[in-house]
């Protein structure tokens, strides 16, 4: 069975889905302010994608991004 990360008693498995998140979602998730990510998604690096006007970011990016942040 794959790797699970625990977000704010979500449970991530290891990859992620396809689903596409929410700012506000992904933001809760990350524990931040929805404000912080939208002007920082770019700056972190953490794919995202336009529909609509809303943006929106796959589960499985944001799981690998948060993986990249693991300090040493």
């Amino acid at each position: 069975m794959g790797h699970l990360l625990q977000i704010r008693g979500e449970s991530l498995a290891a990859g992620g889905s396809n689903r596409l998140l929410s700012l506000p979602h992904a933001a809760e998730l990350l524990d931040i302010p929805v404000r912080r990510l939208r002007d920082h998604w770019r700056d972190w690096k953490i794919p995202a994608f336009k529909v609509g006007r809303e943006l929106r970011i796959r589960e499985r990016d944001l799981w690998n991004w948060v993986e990249g942040q693991k300090a040493v």
